[in-house]
């Protein structure tokens, strides 16, 4: 099926209504929500964006946040076509990406958003550290009739068995077993992360999206910053962050800063990805807000800044507009963010290692379904307040008619996954451990 052919967009496509969010700061209104449910109503409401209309480390963040703005942008994208294809970096990594497994379902897109860690150029240089690696790897899944997609977080500390990779010139560079995930970028930069995609998933992966760190803060400063609720001062020393408890919209710097510190929660990589997942929801809903999008300038400024941080294999800002496009209908509730299922590893003592869990949720993706039940209960939605309650955004389209993977004899379960009221989010205590409100 030819790229055009799986990117054409829905019919019946509608634009958000208008609304703005208010923004709270009081320490009160960043208490956990079963605090805060016997406390009446207003207190309920408070330190609480406004629901959404409908319409990575952080860098996820940026290339989900540009697909939803396309959900409902599409033909103003392609209208400044020639000033923001002129952004774009592209570089093909076919002839590097070898033994590539076959689509099992016709018609999904399996993106993989990888997070250049380089200091080097203007704005990248924002900790004295060396960097040149990749700390956030996300595979986005985008389901055939575009009615729900959902992003598949992999730690950067994961163990596992690194394939063989290729150079540019062919040379090989050899397999190495119990290495750390994000060793394979290093190694061989983002055609070696999708030869380990596509060698320990079976997903054949469809389009790639690097970007850096000053693209990340160019684009939240593009949408005015993003709304967060901090339930803790954070004060971390030895990277020079310092960030106050409260709900409120951050940018710049300090959006970097939060979406890269580990010293709050946990302090491990799993519940820090949680907590960039919780920014991403945030900024997907913002940047698909009205406020942003009946307005042209601030429109123009986002995806300029965008496209300026790009290094994929799109061939140019057409096929991304094409995808965005259809993307229109699908809802903020029908967008989730999950993690590899992991255990503390035992050989490797800081690292993780993935438990079986993770085979269904391969699966899942290679057969275009819907998450279940036991991967929506430590998810978070699109559609979600910044505390983790529900929304109202909107109900959630039906179920996909997805099919069981024939290579598979043990995948038995029914078309289209599970239903779509299946109880979702993180626990109270789950969301204390990743440090969110």
């Amino acid at each position: 099926m030819t790229q055009d052919e799986r990117t054409r967009p829905m019919a019946g496509e509608q634009s958000p209504p208008g609304g703005a969010r208010r923004v709270a700061t009081s320490r009160a209104e960043h208490r956990p929500k079963a605090d805060r449910g016997a406390r009446g109503s207003g207190a309920r409401n408070r330190g609480r964006r406004k629901a959404p209309q409908p319409g990575k480390t952080v860098f996820k963040v940026i290339a989900t946040s540009l697909l939803a703005l396309g959900m409902a942008t599409g033909v103003g994208v392609v209208m400044v076509y020639n000033n923001w294809n002129s952004n774009l970096t592209v570089e093909s990594l076919a002839d590097q990406v070898k033994n590539r497994p076959e689509k099992v379902a016709t018609g999904p897109l399996d993106i993989l958003v990888m997070g250049d860690d380089t200091r080097s150029g203007e704005g990248n240089d924002i900790d004295g550290e060396g960097g040149g690696g990749s700390d956030t790897t996300i595979l986005f899944h985008l389901s055939a009739d575009r009615k729900f997609a959902y992003g598949i977080s992999i730690p950067r500390d994961t163990v596992v068995d690194r394939p063989e990779c290729y150079k540019k010139n062919g040379d090989i560079i050899p397999a190495q077993p119990a290495a750390q995930w994000n060793a394979a970028y290093s190694v061989g930069g983002p055609a070696c992360t999708i030869q380990q995609v596509e060698q320990l998933t079976g997903i054949r992966v469809d389009n790639y999206i690097v970007v850096d760190f000053n693209g990340f803060k160019d684009m939240v400063d593009a949408l005015g910053g993003v709304e967060v609720c901090i339930p803790e001062d954070i004060e971390d020393e030895e990277h020079g962050i310092t960030l106050k408890a409260g709900t409120r919209e951050i940018k710049g710097q300090q959006a970097l800063s939060y979406v890269r510190v580990r010293h709050i929660g946990d302090g491990t990589d799993p519940q820090r990805i949680k907590r960039q997942q919780a920014f991403m929801a945030s900024m997907i809903s913002k940047a698909v807000a009205a406020d942003t999008l009946a307005q042209p300038v601030k429109l123009t400024k986002f995806v300029n800044a965008t496209t300026s941080s790009l290094k994929t294999d799109f061939k140019n800002i057409a096929q991304l507009a094409d995808i965005a496009a259809s993307f229109n209908g699908i809802g903020l509730d029908n967008i989730s963010f999950v993690t590899t299922p992991w255990v503390y590893s035992t050989s490797q003592p800081g690292r993780v290692e993935w438990t079986s869990a993770v085979n269904k949720l391969w699966r899942l993706a290679r057969t275009d379904r819907r998450l279940t039940k036991e991967y929506l209960g430590d998810s978070i939605s699109a559609g979600e307040n910044t505390d983790g309650s529900s929304s109202a955004s909107g109900s959630a389209s039906p179920p996909a008619s997805g099919t069981t993977d024939p290579t598979d004899p043990t995948d038995t379960a029914s078309p289209g996954g599970e239903a779509t009221d299946v109880p979702q989010g993180m626990s109270d205590d789950a969301r204390a451990r990743a440090g969110l409100c």
